[in-house]
């Protein structure tokens, strides 16, 4: 079965526009109801969300349809996505639900599926869903005796926040650390702050303050500059930027210099491992981690695992290879004996931990490679995709051949927007920009 609304993470798209419409919400959740109700127990699923305005529509929407199948509905508000997947299964929920668009300005908004094991859905059960919108769901309805229940969930923030401290080394304390805390607006804005202060940390707090609007505005880990600002300007130790759903992390040491996500899995990777606790003796990351990240865990001992984009499939890769570490360039970090999804906060702490630990300063601890020259394009497209076209596969192999042996070339269709994402690494700079610009240029002379 194929899938027509889902893509690499959920259901997402502007928001009052297909797909993302209350009507469309609301068939949606029908579907995903019918699907999970099992036996004859009380059913119940979990819904949270982030701080965009159209949240109170999609919940509202999403809630009618479970409701209306019979499904009680509890509302856990503005929480990070990880809360809902812990909750899902805390809770011994049928499933759970999160509204966000993740790193998207506020205008997208999306809905994300965890199972009752707190995992994110396969893509066929995802398909199996999308199969119960072309079937009429009103014969399949509960009669008006057995409708569900909503209510909403007292506590969510004292919940996950005991959830989160219990990752963070017993005994161990961020007291004397001044850290810089960038929620982006979004659904950690409460819960961050407050974890952080509870272990110690002097917290200099921004992207607190949502409105429906400023999600991932000027903040967050796609909008680092400020977070790196601060970091300067307050003499902190280090900063810390969360994105709008807060299922991914970026850092900044105390010389405002950027860190990414692959740096922060070399690092939790190499002191797990030194510490016995790595398991599977790999790492899973995607497609576009850094082939620096590959060649420092050599060293180490430890293997690379790629997987597609997406930390859905990492999460599975590492479920397969019994792994306990892994995710993305763009900070989605997985910490599987802890988590089944990832979790930004959760990711922060172990990088905290690693500082408390060693007294080391960022800029030191958080940088153990030096990556491969990498470089990125997108080139936007309308209607079919560029890549089917002969002339620019033959390219794309040509490329390949160029950079084989010293560096390697990715090209591929992103999950939620219409674009090919152009992507090169190598050891010779100038050779991977000379080759990205000249696929970038072909390709948008296909697309046009």
């Amino acid at each position: 079965m194929t899938r027509k609304l889902f893509g690499t993470d959920g259901i997402r798209g502007t928001a009052n526009k297909h797909p993302m419409t209350a009507m469309t919400a609301l068939m949606v959740g029908q579907a995903a109801a019918l699907h999970f109700k099992r036996g004859d127990h009380r059913h119940r699923v979990i819904i949270g969300k982030d701080t965009r305005l159209s949240g109170y529509m999609l919940e509202n929407a999403l809630t009618s349809g479970f409701v209306s199948c019979g499904m009680d509905v509890v509302l856990a508000g503005p929480v990070p996505t990880p809360a809902v997947a812990m909750l899902t299964r805390s809770m011994r929920a049928d499933f759970g639900v999160m509204i966000s668009a993740s790193h998207n300005p506020y205008h997208d908004n999306g809905i994300k599926f965890f199972g009752p094991d707190g995992f994110k859905l396969s893509d066929e059960v995802e398909a199996e869903i999308e199969a119960r919108l072309e079937i009429n769901m009103a014969l399949e309805l509960a009669d008006a005796a057995d409708l569900g229940r909503a209510r909403r969930l007292d506590d969510v923030v004292g919940r996950y926040t005991e959830f989160v401290k219990q990752t963070f080394p017993k005994g161990a304390s961020l007291d004397g650390l001044k850290i810089v805390l960038d929620c982006a607006n979004g659904a950690a804005y409460k819960v961050a702050p407050e974890v952080l202060w509870e272990l110690g940390a002097d917290v200099i707090k921004i992207g607190v303050d949502p409105d429906g609007f400023n999600i991932n505005d000027g903040c967050g880990s796609t909008a680092t500059d400020a977070m790196q600002t601060a970091v300067v300007t307050h003499g902190a130790d280090i900063g810390i930027a969360l994105d709008g759903d807060a299922d991914r992390v970026l850092i900044s040491d105390e010389k405002g210099q950027l860190v990414d996500g692959d740096q922060l899995m070399g690092l939790i990777a190499s002191d797990w491992n030194s510490h016995g606790l790595l398991k599977g003796g790999s790492v899973v990351a995607t497609v576009m981690s850094n082939l620096g990240l590959e060649k420092f865990l050599e060293c180490q001992d430890v293997g690379l695992k790629r997987t597609g984009v997406g930390d859905r499939y990492v999460v599975e890769e590492m479920r397969r290879s019994g792994c306990n570490v892994g995710g993305e360039q763009s900070g989605h970090i997985v910490l599987g004996d802890y988590a089944t999804t990832g979790d930004g906060l959760m990711a922060g702490l172990q990088v905290l931990a690693v500082l408390a630990g060693n007294g080391k300063p960022a800029s030191e601890a958080c940088r153990l490679f030096d990556p491969f020259p990498q470089l990125l394009k997108n080139v936007r497209y309308e209607g079919s995709s560029p890549l089917e076209q002969p002339n620019v596969g033959k390219a794309i192999e040509d490329a390949k051949k160029r950079l084989d042996g010293s560096g390697r070339v990715l090209i591929r269709k992103s999950g939620t927007e219409p674009l090919i994402r152009v992507m090169a690494e190598g050891e010779n700079e100038a050779l991977v920009s000379e080759v990205v610009d000249e696929l970038v240029d072909l390709i948008s002379k296909a697309a046009a």
